[in-house]
């Protein structure tokens, strides 16, 4: 399901009584993000003991490092490794409910727009759907090849070049000519660049054979040039942030005052973006909590995320990025179901 990092040593595996209390605590807090006490726990949860018992299992907890007491008086925490605990021992695989799966089912079935709009909209789902801040991360154009090409004359010495890529991506070169052209020469230089291009990554347009149409092969000369820069303008994968006012209202849950506005600031910086995707990524959903996380920024974060898998390749990154006190079943769930509709919205074979 995830990404783990197994606890070592004598509290690798929990008895029932600590698994029951630990899970106990992590839903509680999650719930209210107020410290849990033995009372609460004994009296909301069937468990069949005393308050003192449960209070001995979370007193072991804490001894363990899975629990901590913020406070003297008050009641214990999950700590990253109890948070670990949950998501790799207790939480099940389960599906996204039916109001929020239905939401993506919707929007995926109607989705018809270009492919930059559709992977915004997705991040924007995916954080209203978990109530985080989420990040989608789309197909470079370099790993794209050409669906079709047209030239289109726009004025007597502007054509524009369209491009659509195998990846749903529409790019567009502007050809400025030094003199006007016909719409018969636009004809010929569309035909001949759609005929060389047709099938091949976008920086590998070559220029169609001389013919003894001097003007459409000058064209369409240009028009692959023009189509061949835009892979250096786009090399990098384009990266999609919705809902980072989440993280503003979740500053509580940081113990930093500024925490928020550090994440936000990474969140802009669109190649931390993609090398953290890549970073942590691995087949299947992908789980750090906490401390786990190398970058400084994301100590006190958890972050979840899932390949857009298409056939043997990735065709990009769906996520989430919250506090540690996330609900990891539902996160999980997203952004599982959001990057399996992605990937068959992109590959519908």
């Amino acid at each position: 399901m995830n990404e783990r990092t197994q606890p070592s040593g004598p509290d690798a595996d929990l008895d029932a009584r600590k698994e029951q209390v630990l899970r106990a605590v992590v839903e509680e807090f999650i719930a209210s993000a107020e410290p849990v006490g033995s009372q609460k726990v004994a009296g909301s949860r069937d468990l069949g003991v005393s308050s003192a018992t449960v209070r001995n299992a979370m007193a072991a907890l804490e001894r363990d490092g899975f629990l901590t007491q913020p406070h003297t008086s008050a009641g214990r925490i999950p700590t990253d490794k109890g948070y670990r605990y949950f998501v790799d021992h207790l939480t099940r695989v389960e599906a996204l409910g039916p109001p929020h799966a239905d939401t993506v089912s919707r929007f995926f079935a109607g989705a018809e727009a270009a492919l930059d709009e559709i992977l915004h909209e997705t991040s924007q789902i995916l954080s209203r759907i978990t109530d985080h801040a989420a990040l989608v991360v789309g197909p470079a154009a370099a790993s794209a090849t050409v669906m079709s090409l047209q030239l289109v004359p726009l004025h007597a010495d502007v054509v524009l070049a369209v491009a659509v890529l195998s990846n749903g991506v529409v790019e567009k070169g502007v050809v400025k000519l030094a003199s006007g052209v016909g719409e018969e020469v636009v004809r010929r230089a569309s035909a001949a660049l759609a005929d060389a291009a047709i099938g091949s990554p976008l920086g590998d347009i070559t220029t169609p054979p001389a013919t003894d149409d001097d003007d459409a092969d000058d064209l369409a000369a240009r028009a692959a040039e023009a189509l061949r820069s835009l892979v250096i303008e786009h090399a990098s994968e384009p990266v999609f942030v919705g809902g980072a006012s989440h993280l503003a209202a979740e500053a509580q849950d940081f113990s930093a005052v500024d925490t928020a506005a550090r994440l936000l600031e990474l969140l802009e910086q669109q190649f931390l973006v993609v090398s953290l995707a890549r970073n942590l990524l691995d087949r299947g959903t992908t789980v750090r909590i906490g401390a786990e996380n190398e970058q400084v920024e994301l100590r006190e974060c958890s972050v979840v995320l899932a390949p857009v898998q298409m056939g043997q390749g990735v065709a990009g990154t769906v996520g989430i990025l919250g506090p540690t006190r996330m609900d990891y079943r539902r996160a999980i769930a997203a952004v599982a179901t959001v990057s399996e509709s992605l990937a068959r919205h992109l590959d519908p074979s």
